[in-house]
């Protein structure tokens, strides 16, 4: 007979569900803080490496700057046409499972959870850093302060990726508010710009193309977090693709416009490096002054460089999902708990976030090298796997889509290489070497998942269950209410049941007393009794269950709950250790009954 489960009525629960997802608004705030924060670092990133040519290399700003905004351009397309591709999510992971092969999106996953992580650690770490530098007597605490911004904003995401998002909206309008106007006060503000070059033809040759191609991937860290719209899209409401894409455009729009804008008041301005004083800090101040708007803009760019980690608190959980889903990480990444949350996925990033802020002391400079090296592969491997993908479906106008993500692989492809090879001796061999490290994890818990789905012959329609011969078996020392309740459970579960007790040197006395009263009890159960000189506990009744032949074992342990939870320390742990030795060394089906005491009764297991 086949049952039928009717469903409850699901439109408030639907309703729900969708409350706890991301709109437009709440998809930027929840997942683009890393690549909007990267503002105040990404620019300073490129001046830092041009300074070394003087003058000459720093009118190379704003050139670097266009190209970066140019990859920038072809990776929000890319990840636009990745969406509507790939609805469920997983974004370069998705991608490469699907055109590359499923060895390829583990390589693109292990990218993208490294990045996710170090961007975790980068992000508190700057935030922190920016607020010691305000002020310098809370330096001795920085750890304690990464790790309480850390336990902030895990404790937001565990409520919902929908309250996060809302929690993290004042934030960023403020910080985009204060960086777009900074950029259009610099450009009315009448400042003659600095002449920094004579002559591209002489400036390029006195700068060097390595120099430009360094500085090119250091200003690259700004363009991390692109991604993370596209591995989330189930986190948004209905329709979800249209909504991650337009978030997804929104974000490359926004992000272009102040990495440019700042890049020109860089030129304008005659911005250099000093130390103590960040690039955007000097920005704000020849644009604005150094009044009420200059401390809005510094306030909120710590604020928001804090919470940039929200970003991979809403991509990684998802991720993660997916390849549990494709048994490629321990299945429980897949749970998704009330709100939405994929509890487990914060838990790992929160606790894999802390280790790294603990290693490196929470600082910044310790963590930014091997920032951003992982993220380039898994853009060149999503870019190279939607090229196969337009190849493969040929929709109207595929030429031209397969050319940009084309032209998009090439570029990513070449500032992997750039990246990894400047950044490879300042700690960039660490991700060189953990990526493999996390493959090979990866396939070595898939190959365990199909054993064990081969076990359990996973996708094969089994033989009809058939009863066997079954015993069970009550472990038993004393004669209480406790060992009649365990009988009479037993024999509710089979009518060959056997009570068993071991008896250890010295307990002579004691054994025969107990056959005494057992005598007297009568209960009509057989007891078999044991004898160990070793004084073990399992090992005895794990070689009895090993010589009764083909029957189906049934080890039903009865346990005493005590009332309060400081009572356990009273008991003598008998239950635990059975089952621990029974589970480990027999085939037999161990169950722990629980015997619940009433107030005011006493634990006595002796």
């Amino acid at each position: 007979m086949t049952t039928t489960l009717r469903p409850a009525p699901a439109t408030g629960r639907k309703n729900d569900a969708e409350r706890h997802r991301l709109s437009v608004i709440g998809g930027l705030a929840a997942l683009s803080l890393d690549a909007m924060a990267s503002v105040a670092y990404g620019p300073e990133a490129i001046v830092l490496v041009l300074a070394v040519a003087g003058g000459t290399g720093l009118g190379f700003t704003l050139p670097v700057t266009l190209a970066i905004a140019v990859l920038l351009a072809v990776l929000t397309l890319s990840y636009r046409q990745v969406i509507a591709a790939f609805p469920n999510g997983g974004g370069a992971y998705g991608v490469s499972r699907t055109y590359l092969g499923r060895r390829a999106s583990l390589v693109a996953a292990a990218s993208l959870i490294v990045d996710y992580v170090l961007n975790v650690a980068v992000s508190v770490a700057a935030g922190v850093a920016a607020l010691t530098s305000a002020f310098p007597q809370l330096l001795p605490y920085t750890v304690w302060l990464c790790l309480a911004v850390l336990a902030l904003v895990t404790g937001i995401n565990l409520r919902g990726i929908a309250n996060s998002a809302r929690a993290f909206v004042l934030p960023t309008a403020i910080y985009v508010g204060a960086i777009l106007v900074v950029v259009v006060a610099g450009l009315i503000r009448a400042e003659p710009a600095a002449v920094l070059t004579t002559g591209h033809a002489h400036t390029l040759e006195s700068v060097g193309i390595l120099l430009l191609l360094k500085a090119f991937a250091n200003g690259c860290s700004a363009l991390t977090g692109v991604e993370a719209i596209a591995n989330a899209v189930p986190s948004f409401r209905r329709p979800r693709v249209k909504r991650a894409q337009a978030a997804e455009v929104a974000l490359g729009a926004l992000l272009a416009v102040m990495l440019i804008g700042i890049a020109v008041l860089i030129q304008k301005f005659a911005i250099q490096p000093v130390d103590g004083v960040t690039v955007l800090s000097q920005v704000t101040s020849a644009a604005l002054g150094n009044g009420f708007g200059f401390y809005v803009v510094q306030f909120s760019t710590v604020v928001l460089l804090a919470l940039a980690a929200n970003t991979s608190f809403g991509g990684l959980p998802v991720l993660a999902q997916l390849l549990a889903e494709h048994n490629n990480l321990p299945h429980v990444f897949a749970l998704r708990a009330e709100r939405q949350v994929h509890r487990y996925g914060i838990g790992f990033l929160a606790i894999t976030s802390a280790s790294l802020l603990l290693v490196s002391g929470g600082q910044m400079n310790t963590l930014v090298p091997l920032f951003a090296i992982g993220v380039f592969v898994g853009f060149t491997l999503s870019q190279i796997g939607m090229v196969r993908h337009w190849r493969r479906t040929r929709p109207p106008g595929w030429h031209g889509k397969a050319f940009v993500n084309g032209f998009g692989a090439v570029l990513t492809a070449i500032a992997a290489v750039v990246v990894t090879a400047t950044k490879f001796g300042e700690g960039g061999w660490l991700i060189v070497v953990a990526l493999p490290v996390l493959v090979l994890l990866m396939e070595w818990v898939h190959r365990t998942y199909r054993r064990i789905g081969e076990s359990l012959e996973l996708g094969r329609t089994p033989a009809p269950p058939r009863p066997h011969r079954a015993r069970v078996i009550v472990p038993v020392h004393s004669v209480t209410r406790l060992t009649r309740d365990a009988l009479a459970a037993a024999l509710s579960l089979g009518d060959r049941v056997e009570a068993v007790t071991v008896t250890h040197p010295g307990e002579e006395a004691a054994a025969k007393k107990f056959v005494e009263d057992w005598d007297r009890w009568h209960p009509d159960v057989p007891l078999v009794q044991l004898y160990d000189e070793r004084r073990r506990l399992g090992e005895p009744l794990v070689e009895y269950l090993r010589g009764i032949g083909d029957c189906h074992a049934f080890v039903l342990i009865a346990e005493v709950e005590p009332e309060h939870l400081w009572q356990r320390v009273l008991q003598n742990q008998r239950g635990a250790v059975l089952s621990r030795a029974l589970r480990r060394h027999s085939d037999a089906v161990v169950c722990r009954m629980r015997f619940r005491l009433s107030p005011h009764v006493c634990i006595d297991e002796n």
